[in-house]
């Protein structure tokens, strides 16, 4: 058997950069091809969907990219450069724009290196430490084909990477289409609440009539002995991350003292998340007790059966909540201002059939999501193993028999 060799990355592919297509002809029209940008990389590596921004002008065609291209982003805002260097696999469905500061990478050298290898190769601890490490800015951190180039990286032989890349990318694969059934799911049960509208009329009743609506707080970033306890703590960006509609855990947790020290509640499982500054409208349904930013409005209502009905109500009403917004600095929706929209209502029994239907819908979607952290969970701890050849492939090969 062949022995893993090293080689400079710049002498079997390239990464070219992208094109700086002009701001002014930015749009959020979808029939518009979407740009890619550095949003669209997942912190640990791949794809994920993001708010899409999409160009309305004329462009080189050769900037066009193809489902199947391996993408890198090359520009990161975060202090620890979080997806700084990592790739990405442009998925179907979508016409994409290689933006500037992505890489588009072009294996030169097929028989040497495997295209799907690499998008995995890419993700490792090795490679990760030299992007970082090379890294120039502080504030916003770059990295750039010349860089990722001069890597040195050690490769195992074409039919072994081609190995590895089959048993990560069946993992991804269940991982996909568990994303898409989640999708499905949410789309169908947004369709139906569409179908119940039909008979439905707005009522006296205003969202303050039927619900609890509450705010969020921050308590002070200057007590430590606030933060890093057990009180889940959520942001915007926590929801606009999700991959469906459901908040499972945040980034950042606040202690009892930190909860007792802010304006936010700890709200129980099931309460609406709606996100109220500059970004209106990212919506979640808390899955765990949680206490959230002044970035929320969170609506309980007072029925738990309107649950679904309400969450899609608020959900296809945002352009609403959006024209009562008001800011200098950036646009938020008031409570005040969200308390006195009426409510939509259908008769009683139309409601209940809705929302049983989209509770058994969400729930399934919900399920699909789980199990997505689970498979990531273990692609991330089978990817370091076969890239330093601890885990054989054949070995490999029985973990996936009992996890798909």
């Amino acid at each position: 058997m062949s022995k893993p060799q090293s080689i400079r990355l710049g002498d079997i592919l390239r990464v070219k950069h992208g094109f700086a297509f002009p701001g002014k002809e930015f749009s959020e029209d979808l029939n518009f091809p979407t740009l890619l940008t550095p949003g669209n990389f997942a912190v640990g590596g791949g794809f994920r969907e993001a708010k899409p921004k999409t160009f309305s002008g004329d462009f080189p065609k050769e900037y066009e990219l193809q489902p199947g291209d391996l993408v890198i982003t090359m520009t990161d805002l975060s202090k620890a450069g979080d997806t700084l260097g990592l790739p990405a696999v442009v998925p179907a469905g979508r016409r994409y724009l290689h933006n500037q500061r992505i890489g588009l990478v072009e294996v030169t050298d097929p028989n040497r290196l495997s295209k799907n290898f690499l998008a995995y190769y890419l993700r490792t601890d090795l490679y990760r430490s030299y992007i970082l490490g090379t890294a120039s800015g502080s504030t916003v951190r770059h990295t750039s084909p010349s860089r990722i180039e001069a890597f040195d990286a050690v490769l195992p032989p074409l039919t072994e990477q081609r190995a590895i890349a089959e048993v990560l990318g069946a993992l991804d694969d269940k991982i996909a289409a568990n994303t898409q059934l989640a999708k499905t799911s949410d789309k169908l049960a947004d369709s139906l609440f569409r179908h119940a509208l039909i008979s439905a009329t707005y009522s006296d009743e205003t969202f303050a009539d039927i619900a609890k609506v509450s705010g969020g707080g921050t308590p002070s970033t200057k007590k430590p002995e606030y933060w890093d306890g057990e009180v889940p703590w959520a942001t915007p960006t926590d929801v606009t991350a999700l991959s469906g509609p459901y908040l499972e855990k945040t980034s950042r947790t606040i202690s009892e003292a930190g909860l007792n020290a802010c304006s936010s509640e700890l709200y129980p499982a099931g309460s609406i998340l709606m996100t109220s500054r500059a970004t209106i409208g990212a919506f979640a349904l808390a899955q765990v007790l949680t206490a959230v930013n002044q970035g929320f409005i969170v609506v309980q209502p007072n029925d738990p059966s309107l649950r679904f009905w309400l969450f899609h109500e608020m959900r296809s009403r945002v352009d609403e909540f959006i024209s009562l917004a008001n800011g200098a600095t950036f646009l938020e929706l008031s409570r005040g201002n969200f308390k006195k929209f009426q409510v939509r209502k259908a008769a009683p029994e139309t409601m209940a059939a809705f929302n049983e239907t989209a509770a058994a819908l969400h729930n399934s979607a919900r399920a699909a999501l789980l199990e997505n952290h689970s498979l990531a969970a273990t692609r991330d701890a089978l990817l370091p193993q076969l890239m330093s050849g601890k885990l054989q492939v054949k070995d490999a090969e029985k973990v996936l028999e009992s996890t798909l």
